[in-house]
């Protein structure tokens, strides 16, 4: 019986393990602890997504869809292998499994075949979606893969468990078929050589250079027709706030998913009415703190 990580920890694992990590809007306080408890944990579980473009499948997985609200996991783990963590605590992720497989998975042994639906999989399982179309054809990076092995090492390697306490969302419930294109087998090696060889040693520390940030160009520098690294950089910060409205981009050339997406960051900030329309202005623009490009 484990108590989860706390959303720190669970964050220092995962660094500590080697990944590159992305803290997507409010995950910290996003989840679905208002429909039943998180914890106590027993594993990790594997999913793809059957999406295209990691944007839009980390918007996906921190909204969730009318039928079936977000966030749908902790963590999404993009094709160039970084981790987008979306939320903490319980998700909609795992969904009713094999009471039998639970068991399994909390004496670490074989897995029996996933043959009902009875247990709560979202209270006892840390989730991760990864980007893929599941159809057999997409290929799976190798950056990708490693990134997999990495993120439930780290949980694993956190809570003290063996390779044994990762699972594929197959391998839970009945009817399911993620992740397809490797086998869980493969993967459940290969995160027991990573965990039986010494962990990963943190860099040493050095003194950060300080951040510089774009000063605000003015209201009027964000017009049709502008082109600019400072765009693409704000577009990238929307996208982390959780405020990305792209279809494809974030690009350097103003538009007006560029508009949409600053003014859903205007409305987060606390702005409504004719203050949120997509136009940046100081304060919002200093608040969003856009690195130099």
């Amino acid at each position: 019986m484990a108590t989860p990580l706390t959303a720190e920890k669970l964050l220092q694992a995962l660094t500590g393990e080697g990944l590159t990590v992305v803290e997507v809007g409010n995950w910290r306080t996003h989840n679905r602890n208002h429909k039943g408890p998180w914890g106590p944990v027993h594993g990790v579980m594997i999913h793809h997504t059957v999406t295209r473009g990691t944007e839009a499948t980390v918007r996906l997985c921190q909204h969730g869809h009318a039928a079936l609200p977000g966030p749908l996991c902790h963590g999404v783990i993009a094709k160039d292998g970084t981790v987008y963590l979306v939320g903490y605590g319980r998700t909609n992720h795992a969904g009713l499994g094999d009471d039998d497989v639970l068991q399994a998975v909390i004496s670490e042994r074989a897995l029996p075949a996933d043959t009902e639906a009875d247990t709560d999989g979202n209270r006892h399982f840390y989730g991760f979606e990864c980007e893929n179309l599941g159809d057999g054809q997409d290929p799976w990076p190798a950056v990708q893969l490693e990134a997999i092995e990495k993120a439930a090492a780290a949980i694993c390697r956190a809570h003290g468990w063996t390779h044994r306490s990762v699972i594929g969302h197959k391998e839970w419930q009945p009817g399911k078929i993620d992740p397809r294109g490797f086998t869980m087998d493969s993967m459940r090696a290969r995160i027991g050589e990573r965990l039986a060889a010494p962990k990963p040693q943190a860099p040493k520390p050095t003194t950060p250079k300080p951040q510089a940030y774009e000063p605000f160009p003015g209201a009027a520098f964000f017009a049709v027709g502008r082109r600019s690294a400072i765009i693409t950089a704000m577009g990238k910060r929307l996208v982390a706030e959780g405020c990305g409205r792209y279809e494809v981009g974030p690009g350097p050339a103003w538009s007006e998913a560029d508009r949409t997406s600053y003014a859903a960051w205007q409305r987060k900030v606390g702005y409504s009415g004719s203050a949120a329309d997509g136009i940046p202005g100081r304060a919002s623009w200093d608040k969003l703190r856009v690195p130099n490009s």
